[in-house]
């Protein structure tokens, strides 16, 4: 006997969860997690707050340019459900917006992903395939604070991600594309 079809989360779906859980849709299912480590807080506040103040405002001499935000809901190629990264960054010219709806149609110019153990396999590789549909997408970072590493991936012509950067631990970072930022890696780190 063939197993019953699956019904496919909507955006609705998400209204349901428990406060203190946080819920994304991934190709129609509705993940939901716990709230984030305070491992996994810290080093998403701490990268923005290494890269918003040169890249969004533009201080210290910083290029600026760019929108940089914590979880945004963005669309991706007519899911019908947005993803939602640790930190996504558009240039500002890229960076269009709808009020009409709590997320985001553009597609970032670079993602952050914070991994946990929960969530590291769904990020590394179901997102990530999903990132690649979209050639907007240049860069994507994924940070472990429980292994102390940040990689760093790039497009290839082809669409492929390749990994551009590899630190740890305490590592001076310095990586696209955000070069004039660098910060020590160990900076993340709550300990």
């Amino acid at each position: 006997m063939a197993e019953p079809a699956k019904t496919r989360a909507t955006y609705q779906d998400l209204y349901a969860i428990p406060e203190n859980t946080t819920g994304e849709i991934i190709d129609g299912e509705l993940v939901v997690t716990p709230r984030p480590s305070p491992e996994h807080a810290a080093a998403a506040a701490r990268l923005g707050g290494e890269i918003v103040p040169i890249y969004d405002f533009g201080r210290g001499g910083g290029p600026g340019g760019w929108i940089i935000l914590d979880e945004p809901e963005i669309m991706f190629g007519g899911r019908g459900a947005p993803l939602i990264p640790d930190l996504a960054g558009w240039k500002k010219e890229r960076f269009v917006r709808s009020k009409a709806h709590n997320w985001i149609d553009a597609i970032p110019d670079w993602i952050c992903e914070v991994l946990s153990p929960g969530t590291a396999k769904r990020d590394k590789f179901t997102k990530m395939s999903i990132y690649r549909e979209s050639p907007e997408l240049h860069h994507v970072w994924l940070v472990d604070p429980l292994n102390r590493t940040l990689e760093v991936f790039g497009r290839e012509e082809t669409g492929r991600w390749i990994t551009l950067s590899f630190f740890a631990e305490a590592d001076t970072v310095r990586a696209a594309p955000f070069l004039e930022a660098e910060f020590a890696l160990s900076e993340l780190w709550l300990d």
